[in-house]
Order: C-alpha cells, then structure tokens, then sequence
C-alpha cells in the first residue's frame, strides 16, 4: 500500500466514525428504516451489537449489510484490524439492528455470526453487500456494476465478509426505537412554548 492509500484509508476511517455516531442516533431515535429509504444512494444500513473482546462491555457499530435466503451479510472493510471485528471473532454471539426494507419496521434479533472464506461463495455474496453499500462503496473506489471478477476480487482482497444466522427474535428495552420517547416530549414541548408565545403576543397586544 502506497502512502497515499494509506492517507486516504486514514481519512475514510475518520469521516465514518462521525457517521456511524450519526447513524447509531438514528437507529436508537427510531428512524431506522428512513436512513434505509435511498438504499441505491444512502445504502442499506443496520446496527450490530458485539461485545468488546477485552472488557466484554457492549459495542454498537452500523454497517452496510445484505439479506440473502434469510441470513445477512455485512463486510469490515477496513480488514481484520477493524475493532468491531475482532470483537466478532473473539465473540461471535451478536445482536443486530435491521429491517426489510424502506418503511419496514424495526427489527431486532440475537444471531450468530462467522466469517465467509469459500472463494466460490465470498465474492457474489461481496458483491451483494458492497451494492448495498450505496455511497460508501463510491467513497472507498468500488463501483460493483461495473467492476469485473478479477478487478473486485483485488479490490477487495483485505475485505472480510461476515455471514449472521438469526437465532431468536428480541423485544424489551435496549434495542431500536430506545430514545423514541424524545418525539412525544418534544412536540408537547414545542407545542408548549408555541402557545406560550402566542399567550404573551396577546397580552402585549392589549
């Protein structure tokens, strides 16, 4: 890797990590789905819960991900040096943030995850995730409509392509929509201070 691919690599890493702070807020406000209504432009994004592999307390981190035959898919495309991924690997009971589609409700889900490694199942499976990645395949120089086999697979050598079995549906507090109580508060809140307003209008106006 070349200085300038590692300056870039650098940079990308610093612009997502304030976007998956983004992301993560719009999960636990409950307006999920809505980052998921672009999936061409925005991509398709979920959160997943892994544990930290050194002080096993609960991580969460958003990724592009793809839904085949019932299972999802997700990439770490910074390679096996991401975090979020060795905490996977050292723990790969998981916890995942998702939904169907544009408008779909939430859903949450326990899951067991492992690592895709079968060439003849990696690459189209790859390629899945990474068009679902809208924007951030664009960000990191893939363009999988028009890339062929052999240009992908170098692309995307350091790529790791985690496969999510879901075990069991999960309901109760902690999981999407958590903050979701902020909408009510705040209209009565808004709603509130609009009254009040018009309440001292008058007041002044007589």
């Amino acid at each position: 890797m070349s200085t300038s691919d590692h300056l870039l690599g650098d940079d990308l890493r610093y612009v997502f990590k304030y976007l998956n702070s983004f992301m993560l807020l719009m999960w636990r406000l409950g307006l999920g789905p809505w980052l998921n209504s672009w999936p061409e432009g925005f991509g398709q994004i979920m959160v997943i819960s892994h544990k930290g592999r050194k002080t096993n307390i609960k991580r969460y981190t958003p990724v592009n991900y793809a839904i085949v035959d019932e299972i999802i898919y997700c990439t770490a495309g910074f390679g096996p040096k991401s975090d979020w991924y060795r905490n996977i690997i050292a723990n790969p009971e998981v916890e995942v943030w998702f939904c169907r589609g544009f408008f779909k409700r939430e859903e949450w889900w326990a899951g067991i995850a492992d690592v895709v490694s079968d060439p003849d199942l990696r690459l189209p499976l790859l390629r899945k995730v990474i068009i679902a990645s809208g924007f951030a395949s664009r960000l990191a120089g893939l363009n999988p409509y028009k890339m062929t086999q052999e240009e992908f697979a170098h692309a995307t050598e350091k790529y790791q392509l985690l496969r999510i079995k879901l075990t069991k549906a999960l309901t109760g507090q902690g999981g999407p929509g958590e903050l979701s109580w902020i909408w009510p508060n705040l209209s009565v809140t808004l709603l509130f201070y609009i009254l009040l307003l018009r309440l001292l209008r008058k007041k002044k106006i007589t």
